[in-house]
């Protein structure tokens, strides 16, 4: 599979989203044997990026749920998973009073990554990201507080998700130039309002990880053939589905873009994958963002 990177790290094309084994609209959920078959579904179809977070679990006193899935997908994989980067994110707290807050404190944040290394079963995170705002803090601290367990050497790289272009501006100033590895927003042919952040990240050569790229969980991406017909008709010119479509449309926008297409079926992410090797004509592409209102 074709390459970019994340940072220092080169990773595959297509990542994969593993939240919905473990947290999704439907509240259906594999087996857990059934959910680590899919990631390694995953890895022999040559992804090297996996996407978690602490907060993917059924419920509130699960946190760590989709962490741990990932841990020991990747310990019992039959190929080498040395090569395999995995991000995890932190900044939202789950609690039986109030099922999803905000914490950028360094002291919360200092927790939830060591609380993500005994998830994962490492002694560092490679690749951290602020999950969503704190907004009773100043963006500038919380980046800071990041910065600081850089420093302390608990993660290696970091990126920030769910951020405007300011918050993006404001991460580069306090990370340093270079520093700030990703920028993972929601993206979709029904969500393209992101694309400002989308260019801001190619300008500044930072990752974009749009998430949910096909439409999300709850039916989105399963329908997205039907909601922009324009995918499914290229698909069938192409004998492929409009979800490889959507995604091939994706990469072509700019060469940071990674998108993380989530999966609770083996069959879904092989399909995927496949849109790193599918070849849209520029004339396809262009039918493709007029379809989702952008003109480009």
């Amino acid at each position: 599979m074709q390459q970019r990177t994340i940072g220092p790290f080169a990773v595959s094309a297509i990542g994969l989203g593993a939240m919905p084994v473990s947290m999704n609209n439907d509240n259906v959920f594999p087996e857990r044997a059934d959910a680590i078959a899919t990631i390694h579904a995953a890895l022999d179809a040559g992804i090297t990026y996996i996407d978690t977070a602490d907060i993917y679990a059924p419920s509130w006193d699960q946190m760590g749920h989709n962490e741990r899935i990932v841990r020991d997908a990747l310990a019992s994989w039959h190929g080498d998973a040395s090569g395999i980067l995995v991000g995890t994110k932190g900044g939202i707290t789950r609690t039986a009073e109030k099922d999803f807050g905000r914490d950028g404190s360094l002291a919360y944040l200092r927790s939830a990554v060591e609380r993500s290394m005994e998830n994962l079963g490492v002694e560092v995170i490679d690749f951290y990201q602020y999950h969503r705002p704190d907004r009773w803090m100043v963006y500038g601290e919380v980046m800071q507080n990041l910065k600081t367990l850089q420093d302390e050497g608990l993660v290696r790289a970091i990126g920030i998700s769910n951020a405007s272009v300011e918050e993006i501006a404001i991460a580069r100033q306090v990370l340093g130039e270079g520093n700030l590895a990703s920028v993972q927003n929601q993206f979709s042919p029904r969500y393209p309002s992101s694309y400002g952040e989308l260019t801001s990240c190619e300008e500044h050569g930072i990752a974009f990880l749009p998430w949910s790229p096909l439409g999300g969980t709850g039916g989105g991406a399963r329908d997205v053939g039907d909601r922009f017909g324009v995918f499914r008709e290229i698909g069938d010119a192409h004998d492929v589905s409009p979800q490889q479509v959507v995604l091939a449309w994706e990469l072509s926008l700019s060469p940071v873009v990674i998108p993380i297409p989530g999966a609770r079926r083996a069959a879904s992410i092989i399909d995927s994958a496949r849109a790193a090797d599918l070849e849209l004509s520029t004339d396809e592409l262009a039918r493709c963002s007029a379809a989702v209102g952008l003109e480009l």
